[in-house]
């Protein structure tokens, strides 16, 4: 979208305790789940720790001498062998042998333990989940570790602890002497057994205190109804066809997640893998941040500074990402606008250029993007990632292009310079066809292309014309669902045009939804980046996503 149109947005926005759900939203300041949970099981008490048969054992640790390597060309670490230290016992594992371990009372988990200065430590439990806490059954609630040790602390659940760049405590260090929370489980069932492994830190380490490592607190919290989203309304329709009703399910309502954005824009769902579950990602570029949305409502910052570090950023509507996507292997692809380039994210974490210039001369400033099942990436390159657009002097091509990089990133080739305004897009599922649409007010289209066997596009045609609908929107984000139909943010909402070209609805929703991504297990929930807010709607049908 245009920056003139952006820049102006502004910020909206001893055993068992039987507690009542507290009123949803208010101020948050603890991990989600937010509020106060159905149930609590205090495992500093002796009745709590032997409701869920679980023992407390306690190791401390060693710093021992350790033999590495130095820093390869890969930035890995490949290069020659030098000495580091490392720490004994590693008891993250689930099926770390404990046996011989300290046994601790539970009431004892304050006394002070560790060798003061640098030191660490190992606390580990069994839990076995209850069939009832008080007088609330166990069964299908979300179950969540609470932990407050003096420091720090790191947690290990049933052998994993998932890292995510942007996390916010859970298994990771949350903060000095600040809650670890962490989801045991959304579907509770009675006699589930759960390893848990708790690595405490003393603090601050480059203080090197002269005191000990101790737990202030370690609870299970049961919720049986877990809140995460902020407000719901039933959408606004423009139903155009009855095939529309096999789309949008009768009771369909957009949730708001999050709000408070200068703008929203670019989402990818990143699908659940071994140790995480699945979450969304989506940036901000007015400004410069990519988010990380969880499904448990939790909202932080994945990536500062995502498209832009430079002096003149003062100048800039959306110096920052747009939009993101992800390789065959999982790895961020991220348009940068102020950087005017295309970078994936290694697993590292470094970045690697993908895309910046065409025939020497820079690129105006990347927009979308979305991969073909070659590995090929396709991309957009309109200006409105510069501060005066296409009038800006900055700007070195004559056109906005659309691209193609090769599945081995060495060929960089324009596809078309038809559009204006080239913005969202998408392919067929048969990718058969490459559909890209336009932002240009005066002239609102989608075109589909042909694609040769070489992955170039050839016989573009105007598969939909909204030029003349009411509204001053032009065209964004572009997806595809399983079944072909086409969803296109448009003049007044959310377009669905059918694979023949036939407009079904528009979907209408608080905030005009410029750009979108399927997400949850099964694809068939679309997150709306909407303005200032994110949203999100379940439709009947499964979109197509990397």
């Amino acid at each position: 979208m245009p920056s003139k149109t952006l820049s102006r947005f502004l910020v909206p926005t001893a055993l068992v305790l039987l507690l009542q759900a507290a009123p949803l939203l208010g101020q948050v300041v603890q991990d989600p789940p937010s509020g106060r949970p159905d149930a609590i099981v205090d495992l500093a008490s002796r009745e709590g720790v032997e409701l869920i048969k679980g023992q407390w054992r306690y190791h401390g640790v060693n710093i021992v001498d350790a033999d590495s390597r130095a820093v390869g060309p890969d930035l890995k670490p490949s290069g020659a062998p030098i000495k580091t230290y490392d720490y004994t016992p590693h008891a993250g594992p689930a099926d770390f042998d404990d046996s011989q371990w300290e046994k601790i009372d539970p009431i004892t988990l304050d006394q002070r333990r560790s060798t003061a200065k640098v030191c660490f430590n190992w606390y580990r439990i069994n839990v076995t989940i209850p069939e009832k806490v008080g007088n609330v059954s166990t069964a299908g609630s979300t179950v969540v570790f609470e932990i407050v040790i003096d420091d720090y602390a790191e947690v290990w659940v049933s052998g994993n602890m998932p890292r995510v760049l942007g996390q916010l405590g859970g298994p990771v260090i949350k903060g000095f002497n600040a809650p670890n929370r962490v989801i045991l489980t959304r579907n509770a069932q009675p006699g589930q057994q759960i390893q848990l492994a708790v690595f405490g830190i003393n603090g601050p380490i480059s203080f090197s205190p002269q005191n000990f490592i101790w737990i202030k607190s370690a609870t299970l919290d049961f919720y049986k109804s877990p809140k995460v989203v902020v407000s719901e309304t039933a959408p606004q329709i423009i139903r155009k066809d009855p095939a529309f009703d096999e789309i949008l399910p009768a009771d369909a309502k957009i949730e708001k997640l999050a709000g408070g954005f200068l703008f929203t824009e670019g989402p990818i769902w990143v699908p659940r893998a071994d140790d995480t579950d699945g979450y969304l990602l989506f940036s901000d570029p007015n400004n410069n941040l990519i988010y990380r949305w969880t499904q448990d409502g939790q909202l932080s910052i994945f990536m500062t500074k995502s498209g832009y570090r430079g002096m003149d950023i003062g100048e800039y509507g959306q110096p920052g990402s747009n939009g993101l996507t992800l390789d065959k292997q999982g790895r961020l692809t991220i348009n940068q606008h102020g950087n005017r380039r295309v970078v994936r994210m290694e697993k590292n974490g470094q970045l690697t250029v993908l895309a910046d210039h065409y025939q020497g001369k820079r690129l105006n400033s990347p927009n979308d993007l979305v991969y073909k099942s070659d590995g090929a990436l396709y991309f957009t390159d309109p200006p409105f990632g510069l501060p005066k657009s296409f009038d800006d002097p900055r700007k070195e091509l004559p056109f906005s292009g659309v691209y193609r990089v090769s599945p081995d990133g060495k060929d960089i080739t324009l596809l078309t310079t038809d559009l204006t305004g080239p913005n969202g897009l998408a392919f067929s599922p048969d990718e058969k066809y490459l559909y890209v649409d336009d932002w240009a007010t005066a002239k609102k289209i989608i075109m589909r292309y042909e694609i040769n066997a070489d992955g170039t596009i050839a016989n573009g045609k105007v598969f939909f014309d909204m030029t003349a609908a009411e509204g001053e929107d032009a065209l964004d984000g572009l997806k595809v669902d399983q079944k072909g139909n086409i969803y296109a943010s448009g003049p007044g909402g959310l377009w669905i045009i059918s694979p023949e070209g036939k407009h079904l609805g528009t979907i209408i929703g608080p905030e005009h939804a410029h750009n979108f991504a399927w997400g949850d297990d099964d694809s068939k929930t679309l997150y709306l980046c909407a303005k200032t807010g994110l949203y999100r709607v379940r439709l009947n049908i499964a979109g197509i996503r990397p």
